[in-house]
């Protein structure tokens, strides 16, 4: 087999992965284009792509020779399918960066400006892999109306994933009483059984186990951490709930900047011992009044769920509907159904 000049050869790796970054941006840019309608991250891939585009010198292009190339027969399983949007975007972010690493390294052979060149626009897509993410989670938030909040469980794993499977697209873990080491193992099973779904994954409580698993998002209680420490802590791009019992904790925790709040509880649960139910007179001020997503929470299931929804609620948070259901997946279709949601 005869070796290509070592000058040639860098020329072909240049010039395809040239091609492969140009390539990604592209499938980046129209999702921010037509998916996202964002004028600033479209405009951003753009201008990647042209500043691509002016290394691509003609003598790089001439070096091409396809036909020759062992590499375009060569493919992988997770290639031909895309489970789903978010995991699409991911796939082509890394492939832009992986490019562009190249690029940058075997642009020392080649322009050093080039090189250097590369390296920024490698940070410039980490920079847009984040905004892309960051607010693909609020996108999802605003798209789900049927929350799984967990209890414990012998079955807690199959429960959840079947739920998953029935069309959860936003599960929170709620462990009271066990330890942390427990907690950790729970959650971090849970969280990938999400990402695994394409569903968005949420802390109870937790803030610090929130950030040690890289969840989408913290639930917080009216006794926990207010919501600019959760804030500061978590970032822009992460999720945080709060729960509410009353229209002054509603006022307060959209003043507050919650990304969601739970309204209830509807009925009496044991999950919430000793407290009240709100009744249908608070989901009907919610529905009025709260600007953010809100979800009805507290003994929703699928026998009173229409008399949740007449009285103004249009997402439910549920606990044992589900959690406690001989079969979860058709439970979860049910609920889905009676929202209106298709699957």
């Amino acid at each position: 087999m005869s070796q290509l000049l070592p000058t040639q050869a860098v020329y072909r790796i240049l010039d395809a992965n040239l091609d492969r970054a140009r390539e990604g941006l592209r499938i980046l840019e129209e999702w921010c284009r037509f998916g996202r309608n964002d004028a600033q991250l479209t405009q951003d891939c753009k201008d990647l792509r042209q500043t691509l585009a002016q290394w691509h010198k003609s003598e790089l292009r001439l070096a091409r020779n396809t036909p020759a190339d062992p590499g375009t027969d060569l493919t992988h399983p997770q290639e031909e399918q895309r489970q789903d949007l978010p995991a699409l975007l991911q796939a082509n972010c890394c492939r832009v960066q992986e490019a562009l690493r190249v690029l940058e390294e075997y642009a020392k052979l080649y322009n050093v400006e080039m090189a250097a060149a590369c390296k920024q626009m490698r940070y410039r897509v980490y920079t847009l892999e984040s905004q892309l993410f960051r607010v693909d989670r609020h996108q999802k938030l605003q798209q789900t109306h049927l929350y799984l909040i967990t209890s414990p469980s012998q079955n807690l794993f199959s429960v959840v994933e079947n739920a998953l499977q029935g069309g959860v697209r936003l599960v929170q873990y709620r462990e009271k009483t066990a330890d942390d080491t427990v907690r950790l193992a729970q959650a971090r099973k849970i969280r990938q059984l999400c990402r695994d779904y394409g569903a968005l994954f949420i802390m109870n409580d937790r803030l610090d186990l929130a950030l040690a698993l890289d969840a989408d998002g913290v639930h917080l209680g009216q006794a926990d951490a207010p919501i600019a420490v959760a804030r500061e802590l978590l970032g822009a791009d992460r999720i945080i709930g709060r729960s509410t019992n009353n229209p002054g904790h509603l006022e307060q925790a959209i003043a507050e900047g919650a990304d969601y709040v739970g309204v209830g509880p509807v009925y009496e649960t044991p999950t919430k011992p000793g407290r009240p139910a709100a009744g249908p007179d608070y989901i009907r001020h919610a529905a009025k009044h709260c600007s953010i997503p809100w979800y009805a929470i507290g003994g929703v299931d699928a026998q009173n769920l229409p008399d949740v929804q007449a009285a103004g609620a249009k997402r439910v948070a549920v606990v044992r509907a589900i959690m406690q259901a001989e079969n979860p997946v058709h439970t979860t279709q049910q609920l889905l159904r009676q929202l209106g949601v298709s699957q």
